[in-house]
């Protein structure tokens, strides 16, 4: 089962970054972008896609917040430890290395069961910030196993020398990263057709 692309504007969502959900219909496409935020000397580099595929909110939230299992199938995370977790919150040490970067830094995870997970770098040499937010929508009315994702990542590095190796390295590494969690998932819960994708 796929859906064409639908044209949209993404002006407007690059501009306010991540505006209201609720005011943005699912349109059952996916649109990735990977840019500076100011221009092309801006260390500030943000993500965003979406995402319909073959699994519930329940099932992708729950991949998505098993933060302490990050190493064993996200690209490129050699260490991950949960020092803190309750219902609303997580607290996460990741280690990332990937030539010439190996760094750890301490995060903060909100959740909100089944519709939200953000997680806000607060401890690390590297970023003068880390951002990353997975918002998951109802999917098909005739398809329970189903939801709408998307996906958003915003991070600025501290060194220019960094922020250089971004532009040739990080667009795929997100990519990279995002995959990761959907190919988790048809690992615990079985082989779903992916909706639709670009």
């Amino acid at each position: 089962m796929s859906f064409a692309p639908v044209k949209t504007t993404s002006s407007t969502l690059l501009k306010k970054c991540i505006p209201s959900y609720n005011a943005i219909p699912l349109i059952y496409t996916q649109q990735k972008s990977f840019f500076n935020i100011a221009d092309t000397f801006s260390k500030k580099k943000e993500y965003l896609g979406r995402k319909l595929v073959g699994y519930s909110r329940e099932q992708m939230y729950e991949v998505v917040s098993d933060v302490e299992n990050y190493k064993n199938f996200v690209p490129f995370c050699k260490k991950s430890v949960v020092t803190y977790k309750s219902e609303k919150k997580i607290i996460g040490s990741l280690t990332i290395g990937f030539p010439p970067i190996v760094e750890s830094y301490t995060s903060n995870v909100t959740l909100d069961r089944p519709k939200l997970i953000k997680a806000n770098c607060f401890d690390g040499k590297l970023f003068d910030h880390l951002v990353t937010m997975w918002r998951f929508h109802r999917g098909l009315e005739d398809v329970p196993q189903s939801c709408v994702i998307d996906f958003y990542v915003s991070f600025e590095f501290k060194s220019l020398l960094h922020s250089n190796l971004a532009h040739m390295f990080f667009n795929e590494l997100v990519r990279q990263m995002e995959k990761a969690f959907f190919a988790e998932a048809e690992m615990r819960y079985g082989n779903r057709v992916l909706l639709t994708s670009m």
